[in-house]
């Protein structure tokens, strides 16, 4: 397995696609579950699109090369509350963990009555270049993933009446390289990233409340908590209300992440809350185990009501 291949993920769901593709496997699209559509989220011509290494491919949940992005709608369960919660899936920019980090999500939300909308980004990324240690080096963002994100926080809003959603209510949820991608799109959303297209682009990109979990790419080392300046120089505060979580022994994306941007939205006095554990590692979504951080989505629940985006 080439060097780029293992490092482009954060944990084992790339190899997967490595080992998956290198056997000869059948390429498939991801596709949600039944009653669900995927929406593309361009309707004609996509901006800055980028050449890829090959079609659409899905292995073990893992999805890459996707040059088309779209948003599949989750409706809640039983009653709603307003909320809405765009789902960026991490997997180092280079792939997307549809499953573990998108619809294992969405259930999770909708059945606590938020609508969820889960986002398929454009990866890889191209306008980053990656060290060995995960960390962007010379690129500043990955403009289609965010560009992805902006359209689709604006779609979401166009459509806030439709689909029973307060515009007020709108927020982001990441992992991993999805986590970067929310501080991205929750200190940028006062700079357009491409030409609007159609009346949903003059709504606004900022998203209501920010959910980082196992958050990358922040900060600028191991042992550092200096703040990555692609990210510094955008936080104001306007930046919103912003949850982060991480483990002391993730080994991907590293505890400093977190406690970068943490330092960073403190010191503008957005309000932020950090949540620290000594175990758990990365890339676990919301798959159960005997340790603590797996008591996370209570954890946001309670915050969405401190913030009044749920009631408590």
């Amino acid at each position: 397995m080439k060097l780029s291949c293992a490092v482009a993920l954060a944990g084992l769901l790339l190899a997967s696609v490595c080992q998956g593709t290198a056997l000869g496997a059948e390429p498939a699209v991801w596709q949600p579950s039944p009653g669900h559509t995927q929406i593309p989220i361009w309707p004609g011509v996509i901006p800055d699109v980028q050449s890829v290494p090959g079609p659409e491919t899905q292995t073990q949940g893992a999805v890459t090369n996707v040059t088309r992005p779209t948003m599949t709608v989750y409706a809640p369960q039983g009653k709603s509350t307003g909320a809405a919660v765009v789902v960026f899936p991490g997997g180092g920019f280079q792939i997307l963990a549809m499953d573990l980090e998108g619809t294992e999500v969405c259930d999770w939300l909708t059945s606590r009555g938020v609508t969820c909308v889960l986002l398929k980004y454009r990866v890889p990324s191209a306008p980053y270049v990656w060290q060995c240690d995960c960390r962007p080096h010379n690129k500043s963002i990955s403009t289609p993933s965010l560009q992805d994100a902006q359209r689709t926080l604006r779609l979401v809003r166009s459509h806030a009446t439709e689909w029973h959603i307060d515009p007020r209510k709108v927020g982001v949820l990441g992992f991993s390289a999805g986590g970067y991608l929310v501080a991205e799109v929750s200190t940028r959303f006062r700079t357009r990233l491409y030409a609007p297209i159609d009346a949903a682009d003059q709504e606004s990109s900022r998203p209501d409340f920010a959910i980082a979990i196992y958050p990358g790419h922040l900060s600028m080392g191991e042992n550092s908590i200096a703040l990555n300046p692609h990210i510094k120089r955008y936080i104001t505060p306007q930046t919103p209300p912003t949850f982060l979580l991480q483990n002391e022994d993730d080994h991907v994306d590293r505890i400093e992440d977190a406690l970068s941007y943490y330092m960073g939205l403190k010191a503008v006095n957005v309000p932020v809350e950090l949540h620290a554990y000594a175990q758990g590692g990365h890339a676990f979504g919301l798959r159960p185990s005997k340790l603590p951080v797996s008591g996370w989505p209570q954890l946001v629940e309670k915050w969405l009501g401190t913030i009044g985006m749920l009631s408590e």
